[in-house]
């Protein structure tokens, strides 16, 4: 870990200097493609161009350029991670004189729709599965801990499903402690896409994982503190690391347009899709639409709940217009 720490501090760019008044100090490290990559050092490459052409998401495809310069030092800083935690919990055990099980290492993902969450999760998951300490690594989307269409209709919460209201944030706490406690087959409910809702009678079962990944919009949310003092757990309580997606609001504005407008012409041509309706729109009106629904919900969210979480995360990764990552910010220790 030493290591690492010693090459980002030699590859960090010097700091402007601040204008009378303004903070010193920046939180975190920042690098640009170059620098970045160059701390992948011996990482081999694992993965295949057939299993980055299904890692890839709707309206991004990975290149894998994109995987060696970004996400292969990504995956071996999180490596070290993993194993100072371990280490970390093998001493407190010790100390405490107990013996304790395996103790997940929790990655959170969160961003906005259309930036790209599930396909870094996707890569990161792939990548840090290929490490020989922890083989097991899970992934699941905080998309099923929404309240069912049902339930979000009786709330009257329909038009803000995917603000942090819509969640039955006590379910998910109640699963990451869980899982975080070392509990064997903690179930988590299933959300489809293409139904636009919860599946009643199904569930993704975590098993005992080395790495858990959770992805989702809000999960860097803080709760409300109480004026008592009593403790409240946020989800991010759970995290050992945490991974925020960015990009300006007018380029994933445009993802948004062109994911959906991409949806119109696959998905949504299915009759039992939730959103058949918009495939008999004309290209003008779905195009009209698209912007509708970014705007009144999924621009709203981001600015009143996502964004504002950013600073809350371990490690900003920025994108340009092209999906490429053009800076990584790293929190400093």
């Amino acid at each position: 870990m030493n290591e690492i720490l010693e090459r980002l501090a030699a590859l960090t760019p010097a700091l402007p200097r601040p204008n009378r008044g303004d903070l010193q100090f920046s939180p975190y490290r920042v690098f640009n493609r170059e620098q970045w990559s160059r701390l992948r050092a011996d990482t081999p490459m694992t993965l295949s161009p057939p299993e980055l052409e299904q890692l890839s998401g709707i309206i991004e495809e990975l290149s894998v350029e994109e995987v060696e310069t970004i996400y292969l030092p990504l995956s071996r800083l999180l490596n070290l991670y993993v194993a100072a935690a371990q280490e970390l919990h093998a001493v407190t055990s010790k100390f405490l004189g107990r013996l304790e099980g395996k103790v997940p290492f929790i990655i959170g993902v969160a961003g906005s729709v259309a930036v790209g969450k599930s396909t870094t999760a996707r890569v990161l998951r792939a990548l840090l599965a290929r490490w020989p300490d922890h083989p097991r690594v899970d992934l699941i989307t905080t998309d099923g801990f929404l309240y069912p269409n049902a339930e979000l209709e009786r709330l009257g919460l329909m038009t803000r499903k995917g603000f942090p209201e819509s969640f039955d944030t006590t379910r998910l706490l109640n699963f990451l402690a869980d899982v975080k406690s070392g509990v064997a087959q903690v179930e988590a409910p299933v959300y489809s896409h293409f139904h636009y809702d919860i599946m009643p009678g199904q569930s993704a079962v975590i098993d005992s994982p080395d790495i858990l990944i959770v992805e989702g919009l809000n999960v860097l949310q803080p709760a409300r503190l109480p004026t008592g003092g009593e403790a409240i757990p946020f989800v991010s309580d759970f995290f050992d690391f945490s991974i925020y997606l960015d990009a300006d609001p007018e380029i994933i504005e445009k993802w948004y347009v062109t994911r959906f407008m991409r949806l119109r012409s696959t998905a949504f041509r299915d009759p039992a899709a939730y959103f058949h309706r918009y495939s008999q729109l004309s290209m003008p009106e779905a195009e009209k639409r698209a912007l509708e629904i970014w705007s009144t919900i999924n621009r709203r969210n981001l600015e009143e709940n996502i964004l504002p979480t950013r600073q809350r995360s371990s490690l900003i990764l920025k994108k340009g217009a092209n999906h490429r990552i053009e800076q990584v910010s790293l929190r400093r220790l």
